[in-house]
């Protein structure tokens, strides 16, 4: 029996009871467009730490309470929040040090069930080389859990599995260990060749459009802009790059 750690892909926050769960899992979740790259965004700028909810009345709380709240719904801003959902938003002073809330269509939901699995950490194109090197240090099981739309499957978020599932397995460290990863991995293969002509295909981009937001597509499909990974404690993301001394100050 092999003892290498082994990889899995989930298309769908909908299909998370499905899957079987090895023990001592690590779950990244993955929303390229654009919840995860916009949380990544936020801690490599400075925040403090990220409070993902689903709820949005609890995120309505939260800015009562004087939080700065990221918020959107089908890829519009609500009109209670301070940011919408985009990387570009939190590239300023306006959060650092400070505890901000995000709660998105997808995104948050995704982190919600993946807190329920396993450690769980966020990944995008942005942080991909900084999350495969933590990954290998961990030599554990892996699942990606693919946020999707509404529950259904989407081509960004797979496709960004199989990328960084080439990244780990490239030393043989990992193992491929489902049907799904095969899937994720084929089509990052026939997509890298031009990443942001066959991200176009995508139906979110045409949302993003349509809203007037889709100006951060290309940035979502750059790879390694940012040296964090997002690790959920206590129900915050921190950096777990950071060190024990940054922890406790």
């Amino acid at each position: 029996m092999s003892l290498k750690p082994s990889i899995s892909v989930c298309f769908s926050p909908a299909l998370i009871d499905f899957i079987f769960i090895k023990e001592e899992t690590i779950v990244v979740v993955a929303d390229i467009l654009r919840a995860t790259t916009s949380m990544i965004s936020a801690l490599a700028c400075g925040a403090k730490s990220i409070l993902p909810v689903s709820s949005l009345e609890k995120a309505r709380e939260f800015k009562l309470q004087g939080f700065p709240v990221a918020a959107e719904r089908d890829g519009k801003m609500l009109d209670f929040a301070d940011f919408g959902n985009s990387a570009f938003e939190f590239m300023n002073d306006r959060i650092r040090n400070k505890k901000l809330i995000f709660s998105t269509t997808n995104g948050s939901v995704a982190i919600e069930k993946a807190s329920k699995l396993g450690d769980t950490v966020l990944g995008a194109f942005s942080n991909i080389s900084a999350l495969a090197k933590w990954i290998h240090e961990q030599h554990r099981h892996l699942l990606i859990l693919c946020s999707g739309w509404k529950n259904n499957f989407c081509l960004e978020d797979t496709i960004f599995a199989g990328a960084l599932i080439e990244k780990l397995i490239a030393d043989s460290t990992f193992e491929i260990h489902c049907d799904s990863a095969h899937a994720a991995f084929d089509l990052w293969k026939t997509a890298k060749t031009d990443l942001l002509t066959y991200s176009g295909k995508a139906l979110h981009r045409e949302r993003l459009h349509q809203l007037g937001v889709d100006n951060i597509v290309p940035f979502s499909f750059e790879t390694d802009t940012f040296n964090v990974v997002p690790i959920l404690k206590n129900g915050e993301l921190i950096d777990a790059l950071i060190t024990n001394q940054n922890l406790k100050d």
